[in-house]
């Protein structure tokens, strides 16, 4: 399985970089997506039968491997500025095969994104289309970590039911815990 889904990684990489006539061919999330049905080929013999189904245990697992990943390389950096971007109305429709300086430009809209890619070894004269597919990496590493949400559209945004709870909660005299209001 490794193997074959890492081919379907690369193949997607690379008819992105052909249509876009771009000479770097860069693999981004998105691309680790696409290989999803070559997963799920192999997940239907082990879980014949199960509820969930074998795209959703496929994509699961690629959410849990991204966390892992992300949490190596960022849990003593400070994305909550790229949060809270998201928490003040802000949403990205990353689209799977725009052109590395198109998507970098999409990307660079948020705030503190780019500034936090040190831990990866991205500097300001890494290549486009490396520096987003590393942006485009810690957005879904905020999403693997419930910070920020996602649409299967490939859309992040912020965490809708985390914006609810927090206007709910009504604004007390200091010194006094916060009130929760039910229902």
């Amino acid at each position: 399985m490794p193997i074959s889904a890492l081919e379907n990684v690369i193949s997607s990489a690379e008819q992105r970089a052909v249509r876009n006539r771009e000479k770097l061919a860069v693999a981004r999330i998105v691309d680790v997506y696409s290989a999803i049905p070559a997963m799920t080929g192999k997940f239907e013999l082990e879980y014949e039968g199960e509820q969930r189904g074998a795209e959703n245990i496929a994509r699961e697992l690629i959410r849990a491997a991204v966390g892992k990943v992300f949490t190596r390389y960022f849990s003593n950096v400070n994305l909550q500025p790229v949060v809270q971007w998201f928490e003040l109305g802000g949403d990205l429709k990353v689209a799977a095969q725009a052109p590395a300086v198109e998507h970098a430009t999409q990307l660079r809209k948020i705030q503190g994104l780019f500034d936090n890619l040190e831990p990866l070894s991205i500097g300001s004269k890494t290549d486009p289309a490396i520096a987003a597919a590393a942006a485009e990496f810690v957005l879904e590493g905020l999403w693997a970590h419930k910070r920020i949400s996602r649409s299967e559209e490939r859309g992040f945004y912020a965490d809708a039911r985390k914006a609810a709870a927090e206007s709910r909660e009504t604004p007390q005299p200091p010194g006094r815990m916060p009130r929760r209001q039910f229902n």
